[in-house]
């Protein structure tokens, strides 16, 4: 980028007459300008009301007078935080902004509904946990593929869950029963006339899956314009510090935060298989009465063909959505025109003529129990278990191939956590699956149970009764674990406790109550260190219970209540509350998330509350589900490099790019996307930052130790400031050796132990907010300001060390 910069005069101190910048970027949550800003005044200098940045209203042109900004004076207190600024050591204060995302995960109350679609969410994190092998392994590209057919599964799972209540439990079977029917008006069409048939009711019935599968099509569509289209700010070519396999770091890409090529492609996959799920529903109901002997020969005939095209049909799905991954190197404009539209049309074309076929006249055609084809859900279950477990395997090939450090021994599970998350995807999968299948099947059978003698129906497939009847004893696996969690925090504390009066010298002394008070918070803080063994506690309890699931399922096929009816003792009464509970809570958890989402329409709070779930989520790009809830970030990241590129473009200004938990995760990614010039004149302040603690170790390949070494060693000035009492953020160089000193802390908190004359009242305890409230930050930020100004000088300074701070025990 060219250096547009205005002359320094002569004589005159580089950043006395150029101006400052702190561009704040908010974390999880979201807040408001005013909040961020500390003033009810603001304007928005640029942006629009889903993300922008703003300002004060008195700093809306503070670039054109900067000499005699009023912004006030900091110093640097690092020595001595009670000191009075000096004349060496003030520093002008830089003209705060803010950037303001929250709208873009929780802004719309729609977004709530998004919920719903959590399986795909977690399927898509699973493609960002592979371990950090090479990029050149063939392993990646297995592991991308695997990951792309569990995604692919999860959406043949919802259809065929889409298919199961509409077209097997109401059209099948409460259609052809005159107990369910009666008092249902809204059954009328189904029960008599030309549609009574039982092929043209399963066709009727196909508009449900068929329209739910337009609408993810529309929502995919739509946000994919909105968000992968946000292209990158152009960038000259420029040394990017390697790592050490020698590729790039992936977050310094061109491409990596502009996905439409792929996106594209797999909403054209998904939607083809979402169609192609409902048309071989309706085409297997039909091949059972056409096959069986002395059927009609044209229905044969003619399904044995339509069989031959929906086999092409999935045959052209698998391989759209699994020939080619995300192209990351630069940014890729072109879109898969075959993919994307002849595809789709192929497969609603097919599922016309399958439509016609299962209307065709059957005189002689009568429903059964159930309706056939039902057995897909075991099928389904097994090949996502099969799926997860190569990818497992795969994962354990490419972590043992990371290269040295890569990961030094602090990625989760052992690099298995993306095979563990895909599990995991899948199970929540079949709970949503179930729940609804259940929920329907009881509201329809309300006289009886479905599945069950007396029942008018025959109910869901006995699979999802007995996937019902593990929940409890999964909900048991985590209530122990919460359990030794809390056990373990109530040790810490105690071992804790004594030490945490030490670290604050010439303080005076407060009942232990304090010390115990401050102890449970670093205790507390530390259960999120324990997240992979409960991760990996609930996927082998998921492996143990599914398998055994399946396995009763086939071997009695009855529902767990039944098939325990000869046991002995109190066993099947057992069985039976345990399939009842089950049943119940799969069914909960479905209105939970409906009434979240109905809630989330009404109430702002509860907006912000549901976008909190995406912010964590949806930071990753849409690499393996196009139906998944979009990638907030592919717009964010832009929005903050282009902000930073024609900022110091224009000004030749310093930049401050401050950054709170989530939002120092968006600082970090968008720095990476600088070209050097610019990085040379901007200055990275993270605080409260998961970037290791949380995305190092479950995102290695891209925030793994050896990415965030590279990044402290293009960034010259970066600073991390974090807290023992913070559950979420940490150092972001922890154990690291040599370049630059970026981490400073532990931070004190609460600032003062007891109370004094200049603290009469008790310092609040402040975890993983209001950071700015120690006189750290502005210290830190002055420092970093300094350095850049020495830096455009020619003379290299240090940034500033951090103050030795006794502490308690980590």
């Amino acid at each position: 980028m060219p250096d547009n910069r205005p002359a320094t005069p002569a004589g005159q101190r580089r950043g006395q007459g150029e101006p400052a910048l702190e561009l704040l970027v908010h974390g999880v949550g979201g807040t408001t300008p005013q909040e961020m800003l500390g003033d009810p005044r603001t304007v928005r200098v640029t942006g629009d009301d889903t993300a922008g940045i703003h300002r004060r209203a008195d700093d809306a042109d503070a670039e054109s007078r900067f000499g005699g900004y009023s912004g006030g004076l900091t110093a640097d207190r690092s020595a001595d935080p009670l000191a009075e600024p000096s004349a060496d050591r003030a520093r002008q204060r830089p003209i705060p902004e803010a950037y303001c995302w929250s709208n873009l995960t929780s802004g719309n109350s729609a977004r709530a509904l998004w919920l719903l679609l959590l399986p795909f969410m977690v399927a898509n994190l699973a493609h960002w946990m592979r371990p950090a092998a090479p990029a050149h392994h063939r392993g990646q590209r297995v592991y991308d593929v695997l990951v792309r057919l569990v995604a692919l599964s999860l959406t043949v799972l919802l259809t065929a869950a889409a298919c199961e209540v509409a077209l097997d439990l109401v059209a099948w079977q409460c259609a052809a029963s005159e107990r369910c029917a009666r008092g249902k008006s809204w059954l009328g069409p189904l029960t008599g006339g030309w549609w009574a048939s039982p092929g043209r009711r399963l066709v009727l019935a196909a508009l449900v899956p068929a329209a739910l599968t337009a609408l993810l099509w529309w929502l995919s569509h739509r946000t994919w314009s909105a968000y992968e289209s946000a292209s990158p700010p152009p960038r000259p070519p420029g040394p990017t510090r390697p790592l050490p396999g020698g590729e790039r770091p992936a977050l310094s890409l061109p491409g990596f935060w502009y996905g439409r090529r792929l996106v594209s492609r797999l909403r054209a996959a998904h939607t083809a298989a979402g169609l192609l799920t409902v048309a071989t529903t309706l085409l297997t109901a039909a091949a059972s009465h056409d096959l069986r002997p002395g059927g009609d020969a044209v229905p044969e005939a003619l399904g044995r063909a339509l069989t031959a095209v929906l086999a092409a049909g999935w045959a052209a799905t698998l391989l759209v959505a699994v020939r080619k991954g995300r192209t990351e190197s630069e940014p890729d404009e072109r879109i898969d025109r075959w993919a994307s539209k002849v595809l789709p049309g192929a497969a609603l074309g097919a599922l016309a003529l399958t439509a016609v076929h299962a209307a065709w006249p059957r005189p002689d055609w009568a429903p059964s129990a159930q309706l056939p084809g039902t057995g897909v859900f075991a099928w389904l279950a097994l090949l996502q278990g099969a799926l997860a477990a190569a990818i497992a395997v795969t994962a354990y090939v490419l972590h043992r191939a990371a290269p040295p450090g890569s990961c030094a021994g602090r990625c989760a599970m052992g690099g298995l956590g993306g095979a563990a998350v895909a599990l995991l995807a899948c199970a929540l999968g079949g709970v949503l699956t179930g729940g609804v299948a259940q929920r329907v099947a009881d509201w329809l059978d309300k006289e009886g149970t479905p599945g069950v003698a007396g029942g008018a129906i025959a109910g869901p497939p006995v699979l999802l009764s007995w996937q019902a009847a593990v929940i409890p004893v999964l909900l048991l696996v985590v209530v122990a674990f919460a359990l030794v969690a809390a056990v373990r925090a109530g040790r810490a504390r105690r071992r804790l406790t004594p030490g945490i009066v030490d670290s604050y010298e010439g303080e005076p002394r407060e009942l232990e109550s304090r010390s115990r008070q401050i102890a449970r918070v670093v205790a507390w803080a530390r259960l999120t260190d324990s997240a992979p063994v409960l991760i990996a506690s609930v996927t082998v309890a998921t492996v143990l219970l599914g398998a055994g699931a399946l396995a009763g399922a086939a071997r009695t096929g009855l529902p767990p209540g039944p098939a325990a009816a000869s046991w002995p003792g109190p066993l099947p009464a057992v069985a039976q509350t345990v399939q009842a509970l089950g049943s119940w809570l799969m069914g909960a958890m479905v209105v939970l998330l409906v009434a979240m989402g109905r809630r989330a329409y009404r109430d702002a709070a509860a907006r912000r509350t549901v976008g909190i779930l995406w912010d964590v989520g949806t930071f990753w790009p849409r690499a393996a589900h196009p139906f998944a809830p979009p990638c907030y970030a592919e717009r964010a990241v832009p929005d903050l490099t282009w902000r930073m590129c024609t900022w110091t473009a224009r000004t030749g200004g310093r930049l401050v790019i401050s950054g709170h938990s989530q939002g120092s995760v968006l600082a970090a990614a968008a720095v990476w996307q600088l070209d050097p010039d610019t990085r040379g004149r901007v200055a990275l302040l993270t605080y409260g930052s998961p970037l290791e603690r949380l995305y190092g170790r479950w995102f290695p390949s891209c925030f793994g130790p050896a990415p965030l070494r590279a990044l402290s060693e293009e960034v010259d000035c970066w600073r991390n400031l974090w807290r023992l009492t913070d559950p979420i953020g940490g150092p972001v160089m922890a154990g690291e050796e040599g370049g630059q000193e970026v981490d400073r802390g532990p931070l004190r908190d609460p600032l003062h132990y007891g109370r004094t004359p200049e603290h009469p009242l008790p310092a609040p305890i402040l975890g993983h907010g209001d950071y700015q409230a120690d006189p750290a930050f502005d210290a830190e930020r002055a420092a970093l300001l300094d350095r850049l100004d020495r830096l455009a000088e020619g003379r290299e300074a240090p940034c500033v060390p951090a103050q030795p701070e006794r502490r308690p025990e980590r």
